[in-house]
């Protein structure tokens, strides 16, 4: 594969979704990571599909070197996989929101699981505070979201109660296009 295209695809598969199914820790503890290491992370997290060439241009590095830095930090488990931002309300989704649970104590895994189900979730995340876990879902239209809320996620038995907040605009801070009022990253360099 052309070193131009890796950044676009990863040195590895990622399952559907765009990230491994679990927690990946690496046996050895993290090395620190310097500034041009942060600076490929924003680019890639800007533009998954920037080339490696783009890449070590805009870094101030050969492409040797940043090709070589961005399979250690895909070894290293900081770069978890590359993943296209989805206009959702364009995909036919809608509704989102996001829905805060209470759960019975101890039951953070299993909750985790059947969530991980649910059509539309997004992101969960357990966090402290008045609720145990957060929880961003994406439907086609209210109806739909009433559904799962009423439906789905109270049916879970660990699940004590939920509240619901609907989105009603949203903003991706990493899409640089949208500030500077452009149409979106280009295509990878050949």
């Amino acid at each position: 594969m052309p070193d131009e295209q890796m950044a676009a695809s990863g040195s590895a598969p990622v399952p559907a979704g765009g990230a491994a199914s679990g927690p990946q820790v690496p046996s050895a503890p993290p090395r620190p990571l310097d500034p041009i290491d942060r600076s490929i992370m924003r680019l890639l997290q800007a533009d998954g599909r920037a080339s490696i060439r783009s890449v070590a241009e805009q870094v101030h590095v050969s492409r040797a070197n940043a090709y070589a830095r961005i399979n250690r930090l895909i070894d290293d488990g900081v770069i978890r996989g590359f993943t296209a931002r989805v206009n959702h309300e364009r995909a036919g989704q809608g509704a989102s929101a996001y829905i805060t649970l209470k759960i019975v104590q101890n039951s953070w895994r299993t909750v985790r699981e059947k969530l991980r189900e649910l059509p539309g979730a997004a992101h969960i995340a357990l966090v402290s505070g008045d609720f145990d876990v957060l929880l961003l879902v994406h439907t086609p239209d209210n109806r739909t979201l009433r559904e799962l809320v009423l439906t789905r996620l109270q049916a879970i038995p660990e699940v004590l109660s939920t509240r619901t907040l609907l989105v009603f605009e949203e903003t991706d801070l990493l899409d640089p296009a949208r500030e500077a009022g452009g149409a979106g990253p280009a295509l990878p360099e050949e």
